[in-house]
């Protein structure tokens, strides 16, 4: 530790740390434009300029990179440092006269103008941003052109766009100074839907406030070191050593005897139909972001607000979004009515906003659901039965944003309505996950006409399959809500533990069995089998069948060209001799 005097005040800092770091820990404010505390500073804005003092030696240096020494006297209010920044300032303001932070710093200074001109370029040529990219994330995406009055900051070869090496870390605008360098943020374009991630957008940061456990997690697609190697700030700052960057995705096989599967499903893209406008007008948002929006700790704190962060006027949610439609899910999402019905009750609660309900059929008819729907009702919602056409977008005078017309029929007065709202919001259907046919094609499940698994038997056995040992729980059998959901989880789980504590597994005895002298090793019966029962051994050169997951389904039996497969049971023997029975 050296000690050292900033403006008649001791300070002690470590060996080598500059003179600005001890200006921190005493709360005295030097200005700079050029220092980051990742990267090695070198005083290219020169804002930061004190004088020190070494014995009867008095020095202008840069407070950002002048080492401290034991016993130096750092003045940063003299006569020649306020002088010297002075200068600094106003030349800065020559070059970038409309750039707030400089004027801002040239005000404070006694500056208002400049008297070498006034400039309207954005960039001080600091080079936090060359230099971050390079030496900090690795990319190389930023560089120097030209030399002098000339220089400028450029991309390598002036190569821009998705060819470039540039990875949208956000890096060198984090450390601009002057804004010079900025992200375009897309969801401000016309129709693009907003994002309401409920977290703070950064590589590591916890899912949401809710999550469990909670704990931050890395995201692989926007980590500078996963992508370049580079950076690594995360695992430095963090004092428990928790966060190690060399793990890696490792892939572990691991015996069972039973499994669960738990899929979940997806949301139907409602882009797929056009006609609602969304991702092509402002203010048409999915359930599941209406949600996220509703949330008390989500983007806006809960409050119900339009992407310009206005209060709406009205709102208008549509039911059946991709459900109980002919061309893309006949079968009703079953959720859809009550969460609503829900949404409506909040936008009551949390604003002035007028709703419009327009649904096909409401299915309300859980316990207390419709006892909701009559709430819903007495709270003044608008409830219009019939499906909406079309949201469309009108003009009206001089306003610079148009306002969102639904179109629908209103069956019960059997007449054609458009009504004027500011949001809409889309209840969209509960559809299969998109990788659920591998998923099932692995565990050699079926699957029902609709995407979703299929059970063994709607009534008797909704949560088994046609493979023992294999049972499915929630939205991947088919759309449910929460309480059906946990009500199915907790049969299979009490459903696997009691074949655990039972110890033993009763297996039916109609089973298929393969003539070892007579099989001819063709694999046929291999790719046919439903429930992969069927290996080949590669010594013997014959197919074995695994009795215990075997069904006697016969489709081994039946395909069989050197009849070497027989059912236990279904023998040509025993079949001649029932024919015989019945006949005599």
């Amino acid at each position: 530790m050296v000690t050292f005097e900033i403006d008649g005040q001791q300070v002690q800092v470590e060996e080598g740390e500059p003179i600005i770091k001890g200006a921190e820990k005493l709360g005295i404010k030097i200005p700079t434009l050029c220092h980051c505390e990742w990267l090695e500073p070198y005083g290219a804005c020169r804002v930061c300029t004190v004088e020190v003092v070494m014995g009867k030696r008095h020095r202008m240096v840069t407070a950002c990179n002048y080492p401290a020494r034991e016993g130096l006297r750092v003045l940063t209010q003299s006569e020649r440092a306020v002088a010297a920044r002075r200068m600094v300032l106003e030349m800065q303001l020559a070059r970038c006269s409309t750039v707030p932070i400089i004027q801002e710093l040239a005000r404070e200074h006694g500056i208002e103008k400049s008297r070498f001109g006034e400039g309207t370029e954005t960039c001080i040529m600091c080079g936090l941003c060359v230099r971050i990219c390079s030496e900090l994330v690795g990319a190389h995406a930023l560089c120097f052109g030209q030399r002098g009055t000339e220089r400028f900051i450029s991309t390598p070869f002036q190569r821009e766009g998705e060819e470039g090496p540039c990875i949208a870390c956000g890096a060198c605008v984090d450390v601009c100074p002057t804004g010079h360098i900025w992200m375009e943020d897309l969801s401000a374009r016309k129709g693009q839907p907003q994002d309401f991630y409920l977290g703070p957008k950064s590589a590591i940061a916890i899912p949401t406030q809710q999550a469990v456990p909670k704990a931050p997690r890395i995201d692989p697609d926007a980590c500078i070191y996963l992508q370049t190697r580079g950076c690594s700030i995360c695992q430095q700052v963090c004092e428990p050593e928790a966060v190690d960057l060399s793990q890696h995705d490792e892939e572990f096989e691991i015996e069972v005897g039973q499994i669960l599967t738990t899929t979940g499903f997806q949301l139907f893209d409602p882009r797929k139909m056009s006609q609602y406008g969304y991702g092509r007008l402002d203010n048409v948002l999915t359930s599941l972001e209406f949600e996220m929006m509703l949330n008390s700790t989500g983007p806006t704190g809960g409050k119900v607000l339009m992407k310009n962060g206005q209060v709406p006027r009205a709102i208008g949610i549509l039911h059946c979004i991709g459900s109980r439609d002919e061309n893309h899910h006949a079968y009703c999402s079953r959720v859809c009515c009550m969460y609503a019905m829900k949404f409506a009750h909040l936008v009551k609660d949390r604003s002035d906003a007028e709703v419009y309900q327009f649904y096909i059929d409401m299915e309300a008819y859980g316990k207390g659901y419709h006892e909701f729907y009559s709430r819903i009702l007495a709270e003044d919602v608008n409830v219009i039965r019939g499906k909406a056409a079309e949201v469309t977008e009108q003009m009206w005078g001089d306003e610079a944003e148009g306002v969102l017309h639904i179109r629908c029929e209103d069956t019960l007065v059997g007449k054609f309505r458009d009504i004027p709202v500011d949001m809409v919001v889309l209840c969209c259907a509960i559809e299969p996950q998109s990788d659920l046919g591998n998923m099932a094609h692995i565990l050699g499940l079926t699957r029902s006409p609709d995407g979703f698994l299929l059970e063994r038997h709607p009534k008797l056995d909704p949560i088994g399959t046609n493979t023992d040992g294999i049972y499915i729980a929630g939205t991947c059998q088919g759309p449910k809500d929460i309480p059906d959901t946990v009500a199915q989880a907790q049969a299979a789980a009490a459903r696997i533990l009691a074949l655990i504590a039972k110890g033993k597994v009763l297996i039916d005895p109609i089973k298929a069995s393969i003539d070892a002298e007579h099989c001819s090793g063709c694999r046929m019966c291999n790719s046919l089998c439903p429930y992969q029962a069927i290996t080949f051994d590669e010594e013997e050169e014959v197919s074995v069948v695994n009795d215990t997951l075997c069904k006697g389904c016969g489709t081994c039996v039946a395909a069989c060209p050197s009849g070497a497969i027989r059912g236990a049971g279904f023998t040509d023997n025993q079949i001649l001799a029932e024919l015989e029975g019945i006949l005599i």
